[in-house]
């Protein structure tokens, strides 16, 4: 097959050249033994853009191997850390040179709206880049009194070294950046796994790593089904950590496959279930604000989607009649108008397990306010869905939907409102308003999960840790945190004057 695809934008009047084959070595290439594909779908009009190379158990040995000879011979401690903030930076401009064309095709494959994908995911991924670029050669470690007279110890942070990345398909380039900078930023390679949902912007951001000069083998990229590519990086014996966001399901089989093989070292960004607790004292407009941007910022599909949000009793009809009309106003549509504010969900099975919640809820006999009515025209299209009327027992409460679905309970103490925030087995996420400061202390100090937003939500930045507690993952990405999950520690004894006498 022809490793690379005509992708048409009729409605831009514009055709894009994709790749189709895997990429390692800096080569597109075929599989060692399989004719596999991966088919690439709209969620707007539900059809196929073009389709792409499955790759086999037999390709990751192979992008494995490549990653480990690029780490022993152009890249880990072969290249110093301003070369390797050079690439980086220039992996960086270039992205920010193609973040039309990255958008367009984001939008493309995933749905979400062009303008989001280019000013927020893209331009977020540039700045994480560059962000990383700038510690590259910032990698330190301590020296360590030991005896001033005869000894002294010092630590190495080393890469390592090869690293099998497993992303996911509700934010391809974000995701990508996250995985990929701080990795390279240390020296290790990578065998980069793209979600089979949405593999196409990361083999065009394969193609940019060759521009930007990075040596062949630094930067692997097999997109497979999960049980395939991601099963094998998991357990294969040459990769030395894997890092993986997705549901806690795969987690686990990920973390079990890491210490059956060589446990190898694993970071984890999971699932949540994540609270947004709304006090009498808040400013109730801005509230609702974050609050719809919680539930419908990406069509909910976000590991840290504000899916439950308790309201104190004193303020709970005022802030219901406020919510409502804030998510109304949300646009659900096409991604390439600029009006639209939220897309389809990513795919057909994504779209029909939105609805078995949607479902489930009124059946439970939870009270849709707003949305619960599927569309009649083409596309994976859900409408917000605002649920009153919840127990703590109910599966839109219990579970992760990964839809615009909102469950709204209420409270009378802030105790009780800790309790229903904390009852749950995630905690990746949490958010509450107040215009008590003590109050913000006490609570945000209370609140079981790895990032906590006050009077805001949803919002994250390149110098700031991301990760969770409880079923919601381990290790952290972003900030000076990630680069601990990629570096080994090596401590160096060094003995310049005490004479051992033997026997002892």
């Amino acid at each position: 097959m022809s490793l690379t695809a005509q992708v048409n934008f009729p409605r831009l009047n514009k055709t894009l050249t994709v790749p189709t084959g895997l990429f390692i070595n800096n080569e597109f290439v075929p599989s060692v033994d399989s004719k596999d594909l991966i088919h690439a779908i709209n969620p707007a009009l539900e059809e196929v853009i073009c389709s792409v190379v499955a790759a086999s158990a037999k390709d990751i040995d192979v992008a494995v191997a490549a990653a480990r000879h690029a780490f022993n011979t152009t890249w880990g401690k072969n290249v110093t850390g301003f070369e390797r903030s050079r690439l980086i930076n220039k992996l960086a401009d270039l992205i920010e040179r193609d973040a039309e064309e990255l958008a367009e095709l984001e939008t493309l494959n995933n749905g979400k709206p062009k303008k989001i994908a280019r000013d927020f995911d893209i331009g977020d991924s540039v700045q994480c880049l560059r962000y990383y670029a700038g510690w590259a050669d910032k990698i330190i470690g301590q020296t360590l009194e030991v005896d001033n007279k005869t000894k002294l110890a010092f630590t190495r942070h080393e890469p390592i070294g090869v690293c099998g990345q497993i992303i996911p398909w509700n934010y391809p380039i974000n995701m990508w950046s996250w995985k990929v900078a701080p990795a390279l930023a240390v020296g290790c390679t990578i065998v980069m796994k793209p979600s089979e949902l949405t593999p196409l912007t990361a083999l065009k951001l394969s193609e940019l790593v060759k521009e930007a000069g990075f040596p062949p083998g630094v930067i692997n990229t097999v997109p497979s089904l999960g049980p395939v590519g991601g099963a094998a990086l998991a357990a294969h014996l040459d990769v030395d950590k894997v890092a993986f966001t997705g549901s806690t399901i795969t987690g686990r089989k990920i973390m079990e496959a890491a210490a059956k093989s060589n446990l190898k070292k694993v970071s984890l960004e999971l699932g949540g279930k994540s609270p947004h607790l709304v006090f009498e004292s808040a400013d109730l407009d801005q509230a609702a604000n974050w609050a719809a941007l919680g539930i419908c910022y990406n069509s909910g599909q976000d590991c840290t989607a504000g899916s439950r949000v308790y309201v104190q009793d004193t303020i709970y009809d005022k802030f219901l009649e406020l919510l409502v009309s804030k998510v109304k106003a949300t646009v659900i549509g096409d991604g390439l108008d600029d009006k639209t504010g939220g897309g389809p969900v990513v795919s057909k099975g994504q779209y029909d397990r939105v609805w078995g919640y949607i479902e489930a809820g009124k059946s439970e006999g939870a009270q849709a306010i707003l949305g619960g009515v599927k569309r009649t025209s083409k596309g994976y299209y859900v409408d917000p869905t605002i649920f009153v009327n919840i127990k703590p027992d109910m599966k839109i409460v219990k579970e992760e939907i990964f839809g615009p679905v909102l469950s709204v309970g209420v409270f009378k103490s802030e105790e009780e409102a800790i309790k229903l925030a904390n009852e749950t087995t995630y905690g990746l996420g949490a958010g509450l308003h107040s215009n008590d400061a003590n109050q913000c202390m006490r609570v945000s100090s209370a609140l079981e999960a790895g990032t906590v937003w006050v009077n805001q939500y949803n919002l994250l930045n390149n110098n700031v840790p991301f990760g969770g507690k409880k079923q919601s993952g381990i290790g952290r990405e972003l900030g000076s945190y990630a680069l601990e999950e990629y570096t080994s520690v090596k401590a160096v004894h060094w003995n310049f004057g005490e004479k051992l006498e033997w026997p002892l």
